[in-house]
């Protein structure tokens, strides 16, 4: 018999590799990653793009790095607690139930505290390069890590997935004027996934011998939906190019406003994947010549989305100043993802129609004196993702986010930073067919908990 994909909806390899991009992230909507600053953290990342005393916008805006008069070093890293809960159920491909006696239970706490770190450095240069700024930082725009228990109920869709990228921006800027500046930047990122889900081979098996399902005695059948389970775990990586552009204008000493634009960055991970199947589905399987379900390599293309980023900051008085953030996010370039085999077989094309999305955040700062700073903030982040589309490893809704942070200033030259996020977000509904055609439908409810802790140093 030669192998067919008719055999199963959706391999583990498609449901692998397009966890890459459906896996999101507790920090910010869809799988973005917003925690390279806990300064910008502790006003809920509103002001991100002129932050007057902050290495980060190294990324978040080069232009405004000549804010900072002398060489700067930051490090700044965040925990990050994501806390859900499924309440649901299913049914196998045959239509038997997924009862939590044969599947086990909700699958816990699918959350890890996770860190995000993030270092930069910001060079102001002297003599007749005065005006040029030159920075560096390395961050984690992108990922993050769930693992649900391996008999959960939803275990056909998802058990472990960490998904992790790394960037190197290197940036510039010129402060064409004493009030406006631009800013460039090139982004090297390197993309790593792995995922693991379970695959019901006694359902897959019914559908290609329905006689090895059926005996005087079903109960007693050799093969059938729930009995013969295996495991698929993939692996890939890539590495991609990207940049960033961005202008900082203060029109008067209290005002400034701040944009900055990140590219796109396309990915073609490449990587394998394993299947770890029980030796008697094995054993039919390769009587009968089917190879769907053979390891081997395999891949598909990743593009992380291009951001635009308006910042506005307004300073009341010399202790107390505002800011506001709206930021758009481009998800609309994850419509589907082609899954290739290496030969360039298509498996399947997977559908996200994903959408744009808006994040708006207000924050505040007071300096009570010379040594502390407190601050604070709200935002609103839109989802990209909708109820058709859903998957558990991407459990993700519109949520609201609560800051609060403070700023020690040892002295002229070190600072320390601490900041709380508290993010609430709107229980997501699933309802979504596996890989191994088993259907799940229930709710998550969660909500995520962030501390972070910085120190910066000027020379």
């Amino acid at each position: 018999m030669q192998p067919s994909h008719r055999y199963t909806r959706l391999t583990a390899l498609a449901l692998g590799i397009a966890g890459v991009i459906t896996f999101g992230s507790a920090g910010a909507t869809g799988f973005q990653i917003r925690e390279n600053s806990v300064k910008n953290q502790g006003r809920a990342f509103a002001g991100s793009a002129v932050s007057e005393n902050d290495a980060s916008v190294v990324s978040n805006n080069p232009a405004a790095m000549v804010n900072l008069d002398t060489v700067t070093i930051r490090g700044d890293v965040t925990a990050i607690d994501l806390t859900a809960k499924f309440t649901g159920g299913g049914s196998a491909a045959a239509g038997t139930p997924l009862a939590r006696s044969l599947t086990g239970g909700n699958g816990g706490d699918p959350g890890d505290v996770t860190a995000v770190p993030a270092m930069s450095i910001v060079v102001p240069l002297h003599g007749a390069f005065e005006k040029l700024t030159l920075g560096a930082q390395l961050s984690a725009p992108f990922g993050l890590k769930t693992e649900y228990d391996s008999d959960w109920v939803g275990r056909y869709n998802a058990i472990e997935s960490e998904v992790k990228t790394i960037d190197l921006t290197l940036s510039a800027a010129i402060k064409l004027t004493d009030r406006f500046s631009i800013g460039a930047g090139f982004i090297y990122e390197r993309a790593e996934a792995t995922l693991t889900n379970a695959v019901d081979f006694g359902s897959a098996i019914c559908r290609v011998s329905a006689a090895a399902c059926i005996t005087p005695n079903p109960v007693a059948a050799p093969f059938g939906p729930q009995k013969n389970d295996g495991l698929a775990k993939v692996k890939g990586d890539d590495n991609g190019i990207g940049w960033i552009l961005g202008f900082q204008w203060k029109p008067t000493d209290a005002l400034a406003i701040g944009y900055s634009h990140r590219s796109e960055i396309d990915h073609d991970l490449e990587g394998n994947i394993t299947f770890t199947k029980p030796g008697s589905v094995a054993a039919l399987l390769a009587a009968r010549g089917i190879n769907t379900y053979n390891s081997g390599p395999g891949g598909a293309a990743l593009t992380t989305p291009s951001t635009d980023t308006l910042s506005v900051s307004y300073k009341f008085t010399d202790q107390f100043r505002m800011m506001f953030d709206a930021q758009k996010t481009d998800w609309h370039s994850l419509q589907s993802v082609d899954i290739k085999r290496a030969d360039g077989t298509l498996i399947t094309s997977e559908q996200f129609q994903w959408e744009d999305t808006m994040m708006y955040a207000l924050g505040a700062e007071y300096d009570f004196n010379d040594a502390f700073t407190l601050r604070g903030g709200v935002a609103k982040d839109e989802s990209p993702t909708n109820d058709t589309h859903r998957t558990p490893r991407l459990p993700d809704n519109d949520r609201t986010l609560y800051s609060l942070g403070l700023t020690w200033n040892a002295n002229e030259h070190l600072s320390v930073d601490a900041a709380y996020t508290r993010i609430q977000i709107d229980s997501p509904d699933v309802n979504v067919v596996s890989s191994s055609g088993s259907t799940l439908v229930g709710k998550f409810k969660g909500h995520a908990d962030l501390f972070g802790i910085s120190a910066q140093y000027k020379f």
